[in-house]
């Protein structure tokens, strides 16, 4: 992480340079950080006893476009140390008495188009090529992100790839089922606010074994991306009590669909022979219209 990211750190250095205003906005921000990164310049300034002018010059004096900038590397700074009621607390202010439906349907929304903007197709290309010539593949993701690896991890074994779903019950289990990766594997890792130990000590170790690493994370400053050959960023909204993971799932279709494309005629052949088994052992109901004849 570069020293523009470090926010809380540099201004604690630059402390004693600052005026008797810039001083006030520092002390504030270092107090109350997980407020700070979420109010305007204005009401950042209010708490501060400053004006929202001085607040603006402050985010450009220490280096940055301006105050968004400034507020969105704050954001990223603190959003693994935001706890549980604090992520309450900030919730409970943003949908107070608003409709909570179309906020949230409208901020999945956002979350989707900034990803469509900020991802790379080339990293997305080149993670098809990497997951297509692994000899094996393990999906890891833990906590709220293992409801989406599982759902990876389904859906690559009826692609027929030889894949391993990483259950994250204790550490020991979770290298237990990765101790025997090798250059030859690849690891998809899903890690998201507050990022899981478990899953950056996995990717560490993975990486030490040579192992390739496939990143789903919500930022290029997440812990898993130094370790990792191929980032696909997928935008969260870490200041909601619920992780909203719906940008992840939507690349982690995007990767599924392609993955069935290169390898088309090997999936429409097991989806055949699936059909048969579903048939024969009535996996799923049959239509109405099957029933009545």
């Amino acid at each position: 992480m570069d020293d523009k990211n470090n926010i809380i750190e540099k201004l604690e250095t630059i402390k004693p340079t600052l005026s008797k205003s810039q001083k006030r906005i520092a002390d504030f921000i270092a107090q109350h950080y997980d407020q700070a990164a979420f109010m305007t310049a204005a009401k950042l300034g209010e708490n501060a006893g400053v004006s929202e002018s001085t607040v603006v010059r402050f985010a450009t004096e220490l280096g940055y476009g301006g105050y968004p900038e400034f507020q969105h590397v704050l954001r990223e700074i603190i959003k693994n140390k935001l706890t549980a009621v604090q992520r309450m607390e900030i919730t409970s202010s943003k949908f107070a008495e608003k409709d909570i439906l179309s906020t949230v349907l409208s901020s999945d929304i956002d979350k989707l188009r900034q990803t469509l903007e900020t991802v790379s197709a080339e990293d997305f290309t080149s993670c098809i090529d990497t997951i297509m010539k692994a000899k094996k593949v393990y999906v890891l993701g833990a906590r709220t992100c293992f409801s989406i690896a599982n759902f990876l991890g389904f859906y690559l074994n009826l692609i027929s790839l030889d894949v391993k779903l990483i259950t994250t019950n204790s550490a020991s289990e979770t290298f237990e089922q990765i101790f025997a990766t090798g250059e030859d594997d690849v690891i998809i890792a899903i890690s998201y606010p507050r990022y899981s130990r478990r899953t950056l000590n996995a990717v560490k170790y993975a990486h030490n074994k040579k192992s390739k690493i496939i990143a789903i994370t919500d930022s290029e400053i997440s812990p898993i991306v130094k370790y990792a050959d191929h980032s696909l960023i997928a935008r969260s909204d870490m200041s909601n009590f619920v992780d909203s993971l719906v940008a992840p799932l939507s690349i982690i279709n995007a990767l599924i669909v392609a993955l069935v494309m290169r390898n088309r005629e090997k999936v429409v052949e097991n989806f055949h022979a699936l059909e048969d088994i579903w048939d024969e052992y009535r996996v799923y109901e049959k239509p109405i219209e099957e029933k009545e004849k």
